[in-house]
């Protein structure tokens, strides 16, 4: 994610750069296993380092660090723990981690470095070294970028095998044994076959042992839990609904708030009519609030229960202040996103082989534009917060992805030092990224500050939610591909123009200065273009960034989402004009052995899908292919389209992913299941369209999911390839979508070049709830039976 130039400080060499960070990380690895000073330790509880804990009746505590949004991390990362340990799997339980530094996330730096994944140089080596010596230094707790698994697979594998040795050694001297021979496994420590002793027998003296300055992994041989398929700690409370997302906080002497925000993108209120409804039993205060990180302002009314918040939401009148969103519509965009790639601007090239102008001009090029457009998060959990602002600091209940930020961002708006301000963690009812931004949690606080010291859960609308999110950035790509007269790919321009999302986000999230932000090389830009592994001979991929006041942020898997479906349908594009099937085409141009893995994934997938015996000729079924690397992993994907009268549906999706060492087969099953709903949901009908700055889209009904009525058949193979496990939470969606185009053009002979690939529903127009709930009867489960209702139901009935 930093440009080049930010790592050469001060005349520095990288080399030099290099062995620092690398000595550091040594050491600073060796420090966590003894952290997490914080940690609290209930019960009988022992903490052995700062990510495990042993009770006396031998049940292991595994602190989590990240953020469970449906992704199993919590199930993954402990299962990386317990291995090391020789921990009883059945006596494994969890607890959230404190805020501090131990737990900070140190990869996704490096990861977002723009670098291609087959770079070994000297250059990317030390930009590697120095972002994870600047992540050491100054990082943050975050959940995202399909970094997860990576970021622990060595802390908390070191921090079961510390634990382990301390316990070995405990043993041993208890035994009079050599500790070289005492082994752990089973939640047993055993020496012989005489000698045996559980963890929660020796805990007490093992955290008297000092803690080693080395410890010795597992090799992958001796695994007996990674690798394996282990059922969620959290499905049982997902299943009996025990389970606590942020919107079940429900702290004594609870209120609520609802909020309306200005309906253009960045404006705010100026005023709002409030004298009609303001002495309503029920109601506690109406006022403005400001936009915050990067928001939108509103008005909101706290009120006994949400739905007394949301229904004077709809009585009142309100006065905008529309702000530089108001003369921003579609076409507009489309049209600053064109201009920027064709009208001269130096654009950023990151990645260049080859001479491209030359050959294009020696060749008879082809030529061709994708679009796809805004996309809203759409999470099911509607964005919430649960505040409580009192003399003695702040408490928050919320779901985020970054609850160090949080904090900060908290502490910040509040005047108050950050240990004032305490975080609950919850679970996360669907991220995609929209849990990284801080702007409902700022505004649930401004709120929480209104209601005297009382808490306050502040709820969003679904149409407040959809029409003020942070949004996928649209984005427009060209290309310029030529083939030789055998038929292989000679020559490959790609231009492409969107908005920037690190120039937004990394200001508002994480109060990096916006002038630093905007020198920051965005990635995210072009991430899914310049990295993948195809070889030609001549290769440039440049972008253009255009500057718009329509918030955008970070979506499930970013800019690979866009750029997949933009070079994906390129290279089958290519391989109809030579006329050559697209997956030979494909492998024609993985022949290096860097690419090898490339390779292996698509014959896989061409067995697995059983590509040889598609159905052809028929006119009613066809299939499509698209491979993708993203976030480490190799992902390919087989899509089978089937034709009925003037529409299509999806029947059947074949996927193989290569990501290194696969901790739980079944979580990465599950998260290609989830990319595929994802990303298809996007690819057939998703789209945000912006009229004078206002999202036109409110509802699931406008903003359309795959369902079980029309959710394909999903085949998933999980190969066990490499040393260390790669991204999965995200790989698994933007394959989707080209595939799904791919599969369109072999059955109709029709290529479409933008998403979504159908047209999406009209936008419902006005707010339907609250045409609903101003005609309806309310239910009285949840109104006060004497809250008067306006008129709009019997005001003598006990039905209120």
């Amino acid at each position: 994610m930093l440009a080049r130039r930010t790592f050469l400080i001060g005349g520095a060499s990288l080399a030099g750069m290099s062995v620092l960070a690398i000595g550091w990380s040594v050491s600073q690895a060796r420090e966590e296993r003894c952290a997490g000073k914080t940690i609290e330790t209930p019960g009988s509880n022992v903490k052995l380092n700062g990510w495990v804990m042993i009770d006396r009746a031998n049940n292991v505590t595994i602190v989590m660090s990240k953020a469970e949004m449906g992704q199993g991390i919590h199930t993954g990362a402990a299962m990386l723990l317990a291995d090391e340990l020789g921990a009883d799997w059945s006596q494994v339980r969890l607890a959230d981690a404190r805020i501090e530094a131990l737990y900070r996330n140190r990869v996704s730096l490096a990861r977002a470095l723009p670098l291609r994944p087959e770079d070994h140089s000297w250059q990317a080596q030390g930009e590697e070294d120095l972002a994870r010596l600047l992540t050491l230094l100054g990082g943050t707790m975050v959940t995202g970028g399909s970094t997860s698994i990576a970021d622990l697979w060595e802390p908390m594998r070191e921090a079961g095998a510390s634990a382990r040795a301390m316990l070995c050694s405990a043993a041993a001297k208890a035994w009079g044994a050599p500790v070289g021979e005492c082994e752990a496994h089973a939640g047993h420590v055993v020496w012989g076959s005489k000698n045996s002793a559980t963890f929660g027998e020796l805990v007490d003296k093992a955290k008297l042992e000092h803690p080693p300055t080395h410890v010795t992994l597992k090799d992958r041989s001796k695994f007996t839990i990674i690798g394996q398929r282990r059922n969620r700690f959290e499905a049982p409370a997902k299943i009996d609904g025990s389970a606590q997302f942020g919107i079940d906080a429900h702290p004594d002497d609870l209120l609520y708030a609802s909020v309306k925000m200005c309906p253009t993108l960045g404006g705010i209120a100026i005023t709002h009519g409030s004298s009609n409804v303001k002495n309503t039993e029920g109601i506690h205060d109406i006022f403005t609030v400001d936009p915050y990180h990067g928001g939108t302002g509103g008005v909101a009314v706290i009120a006994d229960n949400p739905y007394i918040a949301m229904r004077t939401l709809c009585e009142l009148s309100y006065t905008w202040d529309h702000g530089p969103a108001k003369d921003v519509s579609d076409v507009d965009i489309s049209v600053a996103l064109i201009k920027a790639i064709e009208g001269g601007a130096q654009p950023q090239y990151f990645y260049s082989t080859g001479d491209v102008e030359t050959k294009l001009k020696q060749s008879k090029p082809l030529k061709m534009q994708y679009e796809a457009p805004y996309l809203a998060h759409a999470t099911l959990e509607p964005i919430n917060c649960t505040a409580q602002v009192n003399e003695c600091g702040a408490s928050i209940w919320v779901s985020t992805q970054i609850p160090m930020a949080a904090r900060k961002a908290v502490a910040k708006f509040l005047g108050l030092n950050e240990d004032k301000v305490q975080v609950h963690p919850c679970l996360i009812g669907g991220g995609f990224g929209r849990r990284l931004e801080v702007d409902y949690i700022v505004q649930a606080v401004a709120i929480a500050r209104h209601a005297n010291g009382r808490p306050v859960q502040t709820i969003w609308p679904r149409a407040q939610d959809t029409t003020h999110d942070f949004y996928r950035p649209a984005c427009v790509s060209q290309f310029t591909g030529a083939l030789d007269a055998d038929g292989k790919l000679i020559a490959w321009k790609n231009q492409s123009a969107s908005q920037s999302i690190s120039a937004q986000a990394l200001p508002r999230a994480f109060g990096i200065p916006a002038l630093v932000a905007e020198m920051v090389t965005d990635t995210t830009n072009a991430e899914g273009a310049f990295d993948q592994p195809y070889e030609c001979p001549n290769i440039a991929v440049t972008h253009n960034t255009v500057t718009l006041p329509i918030p955008v942020g970070n979506w499930r898997s970013v800019g690979h989402s866009l750029h997949a479906f933009f070079v994906e349908s390129f290279i089958d594009e290519m391989a109809a004009a030579a006329h050559r099937d697209p997956f030979q085409f494909r492998l024609d141009m993985l022949t290096k052995p860097e690419h090898k893995r490339h390779a292996y994934v698509l014959r896989t997938l061409m067995d697995f899908s059983r590509w040889q015996c598609r159905p052809t000729g028929d006119g009613t079924t066809a299939r499509g292919l698209a491979m993708h690397e993203a976030f480490g992993s190799v992902v390919a994907q087989v899509a089978e389209v089937q034709k009925s009268g003037d529409s299509f549906r999806v029947t059947r999706v074949y996927c193989v992913i290569d990501c290194g060492v696969a901790i739980n087969p079944n979580l990465v099953e599950q998260q290609m299941e989830s990319g595929i709903i994802f990303g298809l949901s996007a690819a057939l009908q998703q789209r945000i369209s912006i009229v004078n700055g206002q999202v036109q889209q409110k509802y699931f009904s406008d903003f359309p999911l795959v369902n079980m009525s029309n959710c394909p058949e999903i085949h998933t193979k999980v190969l066990q390839c490499g040393t260390e496990p790669q991204g999965v939470g995200e790989a698994g969606t933007p394959p989707i979508a080209p595939a799904v185009a791919n599969a369109l053009f072999a059955l109709t002979g029709n290529r479409v070049r933008h998403l979504p690939l159908i047209d999406p529903p009209e936008p419902s127009g006005g707010d339907i709830w609250c045409q609903s709930v101003l005609t309806e009867k309310p239910l009285a489960c949840i109104l006060p039976q004497k809250l008067p209702c306006s008129g709009h139901c019997d005001a003598n009935s006990n039905q209120n």
